[in-house]
């Protein structure tokens, strides 16, 4: 099947995350972290709005009854895009000076799962959270760069990854209370080396979304492409796009066939920007499997 990537018409971010697909309202979220806002757009009748905020959005998700939860800096909050207003859910379990939120998504029960990343990138100081009924626990640990959260269609494979380790794990999710075992490697990819040519570099693992089948798309940043992998960790498929640093897919639409991508121009090289202009736009593309319906949490 032929991917034919395209921007949707609106201004670019400066580092694009956490696209999901509201069913209840047909639109598309998404963040800007350093821009400290949250986009939503409808892709059919071309309508946008965006919030500011004075702590960097790390990454969004509805709310079963109504409004959004926002994982950012200053900590986990519950957000009502119609009247603006914020309220806190949890303080930030972690030193705001050098860590802050990441990749975040509920699961099927309505859990909030978090990551952080590790700001010096010094040390694998950062960790997997888990918010539930009120409290927040850590999960796992061990990594520097908390992303690519996904579930398995049956629910019992959590995917995550160290972007800077250029690493994809798999656990086993305990069906009753969550918990993860078996933390094993799905996924190595070659690191960065210095002065890597990026032509010749394949990138390394940002956001992720399973599709209906099981299989892990994930963004390849830096790689200029997104990789389909099989459950068994296999590349499947890998579809070339037009801008170096994609950050995250997800599925939409009506039939959720339609994969949106978030991609990053923040501190990118001049030259790179020219010649990938649509660097920092929110893709789109029609693919032939469908994804998994998006995770509600309930607070």
């Amino acid at each position: 099947m032929l991917f034919d990537p395209q921007p949707l018409p609106f201004a670019p971010c400066e580092l694009g995350e956490s696209p999901f697909w509201h069913p209840e309202e047909a639109c598309l979220y998404w963040c800007d972290i350093p821009g400290r806002a949250l986009h939503r757009a409808d892709p059919v009748r071309l309508t946008h709005d965006s919030w500011r905020f004075d702590s960097e959005p790390a990454c969004c998700m509805p709310v079963l009854g109504g409004g959004l939860a926002l994982a950012m800096r200053d900590g986990l909050w519950r957000f009502d895009p119609a009247s603006g207003q914020r309220t806190r859910l949890a303080p930030p379990p972690y030193d705001p000076a050098v860590q802050r939120f990441n990749d975040g998504k509920a699961d099927a029960q309505g859990r909030i799962w978090v990551g952080t990343l590790h700001e010096p990138k010094d040390r694998p100081a950062a960790a997997l959270y888990r918010w539930s009924h009120g409290e927040i626990e850590c999960m796992a640990e061990g990594i520097t760069t908390s992303n690519g959260l996904a579930w398995s269609p049956d629910g019992r494979t959590l995917y995550w990854s160290d972007t800077q380790a250029h690493c994809i794990y798999a656990l086993d999710v305990d069906a009753q209370d969550g918990s993860l075992t078996r933390r094993r490697v799905f996924q190595q990819f070659p690191l960065k080396v210095a002065d890597q040519d990026l032509d010749q570099y394949g990138g390394r693992p940002d956001g992720a979304a399973v599709d209906a089948q099981g299989c892990y798309w994930v963004a390849m940043f830096e790689g200029q492409c997104l990789l389909r992998l099989t459950p068994e960790g296999a590349i499947d498929r890998r579809v070339a796009l037009p801008v170096r640093c994609p950050t995250m897919p997800c599925f939409g639409g009506p039939d959720l066939r339609t994969l949106y991508i978030t991609t990053a121009r923040h501190k990118r090289p001049a030259a790179e920007l020219a010649r990938m202009p649509w660097s920092g736009c929110v893709l789109q593309m029609r693919v032939d499997v469908p994804g998994l319906p998006t995770n509600f949490a309930v607070l």
